[in-house]
């Protein structure tokens, strides 16, 4: 064998080892949730339509929360590396910067669809990109649920009095705020806390999810009332975060693909978790729950309290008022087809902050 012949052979066979490596990238993925909470269906799905769409470029070992690290811990283990991606809901890290809260979710603000429309088209994804780049992170916006449940709680709900002395498991820098506004106390805990805590008369109430994942948790054996709609989350956003090296060392075919998995699993979601919850009302129903509602007045109380939390909150942090602004932007842009196709039309144009107020607290 010539010495070119031998350093041929020698470049193509490292040329195969190159190839081999991407071919079996791998990586370790873990979620906030557990088993028990319906949740993780939507991570569960992600995983699923990624690695098919994928092929052998890249391969997602999937762990459900607690597995590997605590649900809390899920954050830091993606930014430092540790593991490659982590699913989560964002406003779980507003302590780290509290724009993550209107990344995840509003008060009396978004819909479903309003995420969906402000995501995909009206600049949204890249404010994720934004807010979580400077963590060293990508993210992918995968999941999406229209309004939670509202409160389960054994002491009837049905007014904004009710609230008043009551100690309500709520998550949310705003939903916080907004209830301490209306009397009430918020408690954090995690998902898998809540049951317990309702069975041992450690808070009076609480709010975790939509209907179908509240079943999943078991409080309709703990509590005796609902108190709907959710006004504290008028929708919720769910996704993956990814650490930006990790990321970086994919293709760029791989990286479409599993942006097209994103895509494809926001819309499954949105469909699957409206199916899911109204099996789960029933269900509700079924088990002796009884469902008050909120009267229209109060509603427009609540919506007129949550502007002025927004307002504050975002006004302490130019970030925070940056997403908030782009979100009314998008609602006051929307709102000239919206309104003009109603009633058959996506939701309501909510009247919602001060645009020029938050405005002037982004710039």
């Amino acid at each position: 064998m010539t010495i070119k012949t031998t350093m041929m052979a020698g470049l193509a066979l490292a040329a195969g080892i190159a190839t081999q490596s991407v071919a079996q990238e791998s990586w370790t993925m873990t979620t906030t949730w557990p088993t028990s909470l319906e949740l993780i269906e939507m991570d569960k799905h992600f995983v699923e339509l990624a690695n098919k769409l994928t092929g052998d470029d890249l391969t997602i070992e999937f762990f459900e929360g607690g597995a590997l690290v605590p649900a809390g811990e899920v954050f830091g283990a993606v930014e430092s590396g540790t593991i490659q991606a982590g699913a989560d809901w964002p406003g779980y890290w507003a302590g780290r910067n509290s724009a993550f809260s209107p990344l995840a979710t509003t008060a009396s603000l978004f819909n479903a669809v309003d995420y969906v429309n402000w995501i995909e088209q009206w600049g949204g994804a890249e404010l994720y990109n934004e807010i979580y780049g400077k963590f060293g992170m990508v993210y992918l916006p995968y999941g999406v649920t229209n309004n939670e449940s509202g409160f389960r709680t054994n002491e009837k709900i049905v007014t904004l009095e009710d609230l008043k002395g009551k100690r309500l498991r709520l998550s949310g820098l705003e939903q916080g705020r907004l209830l301490e506004k209306l009397g009430g106390n918020q408690v954090s805990m995690a998902g898998g806390e809540i049951y317990q805590s309702l069975e041992r008369g450690v808070i009076d109430g609480a709010e975790f999810s939509t209907p179908n994942v509240d079943f999943s948790g078991g409080f309709q054996q703990v509590t005796k009332y609902w108190a709907t709609p959710g006004w504290h989350q008028s929708a919720s956003i769910f996704g993956v975060m990814i650490n930006k090296a990790s990321w970086d060392a994919l293709s760029p075919e791989t990286q479409e693909n599993l942006k097209i998995a994103a895509q494809a699993n926001l819309i499954w979601s949105l469909s699957f978790t409206e199916k899911r919850a109204t099996e789960a009302y029933q269900q509700f129903i079924d088990a002796g729950i009884e469902i008050s509602r909120y009267d229209d007045e109060t509603l427009a109380k609540v919506q007129e309290m949550a502007n002025v939390v927004i307002e504050e909150t975002a006004c302490e942090n130019p970030d925070s008022a940056k997403v908030y602004l782009s979100q009314l932007e998008y609602l006051a842009d929307y709102a000239k087809w919206r309104d003009a196709s109603a009633p058959f039309n996506l939701g309501r144009t909510p009247n919602g902050p001060d645009i020029e107020k938050i405005r002037a607290c982004a710039e």
